[in-house]
């Protein structure tokens, strides 16, 4: 039997207290331990972006992050973006990957918009170029990217 650990990790302002095995993945932290599902896992290396996650305000990417090692820090998945959203309240990421269709199937758009945030709050006037570099680090096999980037022009022009 493999040894347990506590932890104590605060998501989305709530705080969190486990005992789990030191080889426990903080993507499946998140969505096993805590069912918070809009962390999804695509390529488990790191290199889809699809289970970033804000950690301590910095995008990361859950897969490759141990749970043992968010201990004390302060993480920030999609749900925390907008608590309990409808049409109305969306976050203006969210907002304007619906309105400029950013997504199509949807399995990316969390790791996008968790890249995002951060990005936009640092950079509220990006150009084209910038949003295709920060974009770069994220798979989407269904877009074609043109309406992503087009909904970051957006969300950036309704965030400043």
């Amino acid at each position: 039997m493999t040894e347990k650990y506590p932890i104590t990790i605060t998501i989305n302002g709530t705080e969190y207290q486990r005992e789990v095995e030191p080889r426990l993945l903080l993507s499946d932290f998140i969505r096993h331990e805590v069912g918070l599902t809009g962390t999804h896992v695509g390529c488990e290396h790191g290199v889809c972006g699809t289970c970033t996650i804000l950690f301590d305000g910095e995008a990361v990417r859950s897969c490759i992050i141990l749970a043992i090692q968010a201990n004390g820090h302060e993480l920030k998945t999609v749900e925390g973006l907008t608590p309990n959203p409808t049409l109305e309240n969306l976050h203006p990421l969210q907002a304007s990957f619906r309105e400029a269709h950013g997504l199509q199937c949807g399995f990316c758009t969390s790791g996008f918009l968790m890249t995002l945030e951060p990005f936009l709050a640092e950079n509220p006037n990006p150009t084209e170029m910038e949003i295709r570099e920060i974009l770069s680090g994220n798979i989407c096999r269904c877009t074609g990217y043109q309406h992503i980037v087009e909904a970051v022009k957006l969300a950036a022009e309704k965030m400043r």
